[in-house]
């Protein structure tokens, strides 16, 4: 069995591999776990305390072992018991979205033969990358306001 020989391992091994209809499989047999007989009290604590430190919660249920093994066990048990956070998390993508709003200055701008009008300004900010661009609408009875290609005013 020049194949075996080649992977280092064994003819029987080798043998019994090519016999099998699937792969090999390693399963472990589950265990009780040290943290098992300790995860009722934490429980009681999270459920007073829900931000307290999982090395407090320790000393006060008595772990023994492994600090930063029952810090984890612990931050997967935290999620059930933390309060909701109140405000809504978005998060966008590029191009998705943008909002639009109007702008109406304060300014009054010269139009020609001695008038002075006062404009509103369409201003669009992109909610991924925060860029904002502005244009004045120079005519307020206009159907559809115009394509945002306007100046450039500053990036955040």
């Amino acid at each position: 069995m020049r194949i075996a020989r080649q992977l280092g391992i064994s003819r029987t091994t080798m043998s019994k591999a090519l016999a099998s209809e699937s792969p090999p499989t390693f399963q472990t047999p589950e265990r009780p776990s040290a943290f098992d007989e300790f995860e009722s009290r934490v429980r009681v604590l999270l459920t007073e305390f829900p931000t307290m430190p999982a090395t407090v919660i320790a000393e006060r249920v008595g772990w023994a072992g492994s600090p930063s093994w029952f810090r984890k066990r612990v931050a997967l048990l935290r999620p059930e018991y933390s309060p909701k956070d109140p405000a809504d998390r978005l998060d966008y993508s590029p191009g998705d979205q943008v909002q639009c709003d109007l702008w109406f200055p304060p300014v009054r701008i010269p139009t020609g033969t001695g008038q002075w009008a006062s404009f509103p300004v369409l201003v669009m900010v992109a909610s991924y990358s925060r860029f904002i661009t502005a244009r004045m609408l120079p005519n307020t009875a206009a159907g559809e306001p115009p394509a945002p290609s306007g100046a450039a005013l500053r990036r955040r």
